[in-house]
């Protein structure tokens, strides 16, 4: 069986657009050489007509000039056809003009009666003034504009072409992205370049038009007085009106044409339909419109001016400006609307997208069923309470900690909650849903029915008592607090312990970024050439993890601008840092202007000195202790710091600057809140209260 070759329909409807197209242009060619008849030249006077209402409706749409870069192009073909009709009516009105008015077609003689009035003087003033119009005014104006715009673009082809090398060398675009560009400056460059020469299209097909006309009245007077045996007002009233509606004919669509490459090359830089930058940018100061709206009233009232057509249009501008500013509102209430949509969308595809299960909030706080019932109606006071939290916690400690999530887990037990960090437990307890937690310390029960408890945040005793004995707790002076101050108080707590954690690189950038630019600067500095950023991040959390507030960022970035030259070690960086840092330390240690301080005994200072052990620089290489003398320093410690807690007292730990970050490591396991402080670290005129010391 033999195989049919097909050719694709696609291709063939394009083989015979290309044939049409080139059928078209000859036809042009030959309609300046062959004659025609009326009919057909009314038929292509018809064709040029809706041409160029076609060229001005998608010069007035296109959203930029290059969207019609086929415009010279166009220009041209239409300017060829306009010429060869002119020249095949000229050849009919010299053939056949002495017939009538409708010797080269009716459309010619509907034109020379309706605009001419069958006045031939009133036709040649109507069409000196197209002319007028459109070579002097439209045709002009156009021309300089695409000079200029061809010679603007040109100079600016290097910089742009420097500008799309820059962003793809940066990243900031790929090379399918910067061909694009690239292409599309070419464009341009060429599409400026054509219009400049286009321009001269219109220019000429003007003064071709004025000669045209000029040539058929001379010429038509001539033959019809010579050949047709015509007087000579009879021909001048005959061939005039055919020449002037010839020229009306085929300057009206030159003028139309004139209007759009006007319109094009005065686009500029505008984006949008040219309705759309034209009305967009009048109607974007309704003050202007109320200023124009009081002029015409004013012109209204004048004695001797019509009233109606001034005042008419002083209500409209006046009931323009109104109403724009009102659907100004509305679209941008209703983009806030749907872009508020689009992120509860959003929100909404990523809660229920795999990935979000992969993340994790910073701190959460899930609730039992019970629980969360008994603070479902308070939920709202909750989240403010937090906030609160959150923005003390900010000032306390110098950076904003992340938001609480606060989520519902019928997982765990229905009276029980849980505090999470990263994803996870670091503390849960268990609530007496409805009851009150009174604060015991060394004070009796009351005696009120109840049973004793711990309060969760510190470990205190407490007494858990139902909440209608409220009145009482207060009349016999006993502190208690609800389930809500319970839950927050503990969740403080528990943030406060992990501020290290909480305080990610993100944080200490934005940090980082509010500072002075002379600190940004130092910070810079100091980071590129001893330290790193999250070697400077290591540096705050330790800060943190002791509860130091980091809120005087500056002072720390200069301490640390300081030593860094010097030592590598981190330990080393912020031991440095604490003492510049000793009087916000101390300040905020001390209890009414007196720091409480609790002494390592003599033997427990050798002790923990003999300990140390140094290289032959002189640097600690390692704290080398035995177990039995670490287990004998933990029970003297704990007891002699059990009995200042027990009392209520705030006081601080002193020890030898070379042991602290040691005697902290061994306080904070039995007491993580109790401040561990060297014997340098106290400041300057800082009143002292010895209350004992570890012995």
């Amino acid at each position: 069986m033999a195989v049919v070759e097909t050719i694709p329909v696609v291709a063939v409807r394009k083989s015979m657009r290309d044939i049409g197209f080139a059928i078209g242009i000859v036809a042009i060619l030959c309609v300046l050489f062959l004659p025609i008849p009326p009919f057909l030249i009314d038929v292509g006077l018809a064709f040029s007509i809706a041409v160029s209402v076609l060229i001005l409706m998608v010069a007035l749409w296109i959203q930029r000039p290059l969207d019609f870069s086929s415009f010279p192009t166009i220009l041209l073909i239409a300017t060829m056809l306009r010429l060869s009709l002119n020249i095949a009516t000229t050849r009919v009105i010299l053939s056949h003009g002495n017939e009538g008015t409708n010797a080269a077609g009716y459309v010619i003689g509907g034109f020379s009666n309706l605009v001419m009035s069958g006045d031939f003087v009133i036709g040649l003033i109507v069409f000196i003034i197209l002319i007028v119009v459109n070579f002097i005014v439209i045709t002009k104006g156009s021309t300089r504009i695409a000079e200029v715009g061809a010679r603007f673009t040109l100079d600016a082809i290097p910089g742009k072409q420097m500008s799309i090398d820059a962003d793809l060398s940066a990243g900031l675009i790929n090379e399918k992205e910067a061909q694009s560009r690239r292409r599309e400056l070419e464009e341009e460059s060429s599409f400026f370049g054509s219009m400049d020469g286009a321009s001269k299209f219109v220019r000429g097909d003007a003064i071709a038009g004025l000669i045209i006309t000029a040539v058929n009245i001379v010429g038509g007077i001539i033959i019809g007085y010579a050949r047709h045996d015509m007087s000579l007002g009879k021909a001048a009233d005959v061939f005039v009106k055919l020449s002037v509606g010839d020229g009306l004919v085929t300057q009206i669509p030159a003028l139309i044409v004139s209007l759009a490459a006007g319109l094009l090359v005065s686009k500029g830089g505008t984006r949008g339909s040219t309705d759309q930058a034209v009305f967009n940018q009048l109607s974007a100061y309704p003050r202007a419109l109320y200023v124009a709206a009081l002029l015409l009233t004013i012109l209204g009232i004048l004695p001797g001016l019509p009233m109606l057509p001034f005042l008419s249009l002083a209500i409209i501008m006046a009931a323009v400006g109104y109403i724009i500013p009102m659907r100004q509102n509305r679209r941008v209430a209703d983009a806030a609307e749907l872009e508020k949509q689009k992120v509860a969308t959003k929100e909404e595809e990523d809660r229920n997208s795999i990935k979000s299960s992969l993340k994790t909030a910073e701190i959460e706080l899930a609730i039992g069923k019970q629980l969360s019932t008994k603070l479902v109606a308070s939920h709202q006071e909750l989240a403010f309470r937090m906030g609160k939290m959150r923005k003390k916690f900010a000032q306390q400690y110098g950076f904003v900690v992340p938001e609480v999530r606060l989520t519902d887990d019928f997982a765990i037990p229905g009276k029980s909650y849980q505090i999470k960090v990263h994803g996870t437990v670091v503390a849960e307890s268990q609530m007496r849903v409805g009851e009150l937690m009174v604060l015991l310390g060394a004070r009796g029960a009351p005696e009120i029915p109840g049973e004793e408890v711990r309060e969760p945040a510190f470990g205190m005793r407490a007494w858990s008592v139902h909440e209608m004995f409220a009145e009482d707790l207060k009349r016999d002076g006993f502190s208690f607090a609800d389930n809500m101050s319970v839950l927050l108080t503990h969740l403080s707590e528990v943030i406060r312990n992990n501020l290290p954690q909480l305080l990610s690189y993100k944080d200490m950038k934005a940090l980082l970024d509010r500072q002075d630019p002379e600190y940004k600067k130092l910070a810079e500095d100091i980071c590129t050439t001893h330290i790193s950023y999250p070697g400077l991040q290591a540096v705050l959390k330790l800060l943190l993890a002791e509860r130091i507030s980091i809120r005087n960022l500056h002072l720390i970035i200069e301490a640390i601008a300081e030593i860094a030259p010097h030592v590598r070690r981190t330990e080393q960086i912020v031991e440095h840092v604490r003492i510049r840092m000793s009087q916000q330390i101390c300040g905020d240690l001390s209890e009414g202007g007196i720091l409480k301080v609790l002494r390592l005994g003599n033997r427990w200072d050798l002790v923990l000195h003999q300990s140390l052990k140094r290289d032959a620089k002189g640097e600690i290489r390692e704290f080398d202790i035995d177990p039995r003398l670490l287990e004998e320093f933990g029970q003297d410690a704990g007891k002699a710091i059990r009995t200042h807690i027990d009392a209520g007292e705030r006081f601080v730990l002193v020890t030898a600057p070379d042991a602290r970050p040691y005697v902290r490591m061994i306080v904070e396991r039995l007491f993580p809140t109790l401040p561990v402080l060297s014997h340098v670290e106290i400041a300057k005129g800082v009143e002292i209260k010895v209350l004992g010391s570890v012995s």
